[in-house]
């Protein structure tokens, strides 16, 4: 062998563990981006769900879309076996009450939305509502009849919205369609005539909440997809509500004898849809007719 064939041997043998080197940096490139890229997929989704959390339940689902609207499924804690509640508080909580209260009339004003109502409603009349008060509804519903007390002291605005649908059978022949069974989180959602989670009146008012408002068992609150961003969707609180944060308005509560009937539906359980304890209740709960006391 010449000894520039052998140079030249030598040199092919060279480039090919350089050409073979570049390739190693490429492909650990290439696998470093990948799990750059990974990660912050990671970071993005933990972000989103905080952000849906802050945002959460109004009148889009908490986890779907997450209804969520309304507290969502991420501010609870896992508790209890599979899709059933662990346990549920017995005692009726405090009903709300505001710590200073509001003046003896205050402005409500109800905003069309660019999302269409799921059923056709009138916007409830804007202007000056009294803020002192109460009103039972009674929900005639699938699993025995619901008793309701609005309160006007708490949330005039949010009380005169709920007797506008009432009056107009907004409510009628609807579904409760979340309930959620975790510690932290135990509430049933009613008001969105599409069953889905992300329907509502084609309107929305604002909040009317205080910063020492707490939720527990038997509070009526609006949920909502933000900040003023309440419609038709409610929940009822049956059990343990620690985890919710004051961003909910609260307007009234349910009597002790329509939480018993609650309890049942929750200790049934949930067929999961946003985690295994935040779904539609497998015992179904429809609103048949919802009815003001004159």
């Amino acid at each position: 062998m010449s000894k520039k064939t052998h140079q030249q041997q030598l040199a092919a043998r060279k480039a090919k563990r350089q050409a073979e080197r570049d390739a190693e940096h490429r492909r650990q490139r290439r696998n470093l981006a990948i799990t750059i890229t990974a990660v912050a997929a990671v970071v993005v989704v933990i972000v989103g769900v905080f952000v849906v959390v802050g945002n959460g339940d109004g009148n889009k689902p908490a986890a779907a879309g997450q209804p969520s609207n309304t507290p969502s499924a991420a501010d609870q804690s896992a508790a209890g076996p599979d899709n059933k509640p662990a346990s549920i508080p017995t005692a009726l909580a405090p009903a709300p009450k505001r710590p200073k209260p509001l003046a003896a009339e205050v402005s409500c004003t109800y905003k069309k939305s660019a999302e269409p109502a799921s059923k056709k409603v009138n916007l409830p009349a804007d202007g000056m509502t009294k803020a002192s008060g109460t009103t039972k509804v009674s929900m005639n519903t699938s699993i025995g009849d619901l008793q309701l007390t609005l309160d006007s002291s708490l949330a005039p605005c949010a009380v005169k919205n709920f007797l506008s649908l009432v009056g107009q059978k907004y409510f009628d022949n609807t579904k409760c369609h979340r309930l959620t069974v975790g510690e932290g989180l135990q509430v049933l959602q009613c008001g969105d005539p599409t069953g889905t989670g992300s329907g509502g009146p084609g309107y929305s008012f604002n909040d009317e909440v205080f910063p020492t408002l707490k939720y527990g068992r038997g509070t009526l609150a609006m949920a909502n997809a933000g900040a003023n961003t309440n419609g038709s969707q409610f929940f009822i609180v049956y059990g343990d509500a620690s985890g919710l944060t004051p961003q909910y308005t609260a307007f009234g509560t349910i009597d002790a004898p329509s939480l018993k009937l609650i309890d049942k539906v929750a200790e049934a359980g949930v067929t999961p849809q946003n985690g295994p304890q935040d779904g539609t209740p497998i015992i179904p709960v429809d609103i048949k007719t919802a009815t003001a006391a004159a």
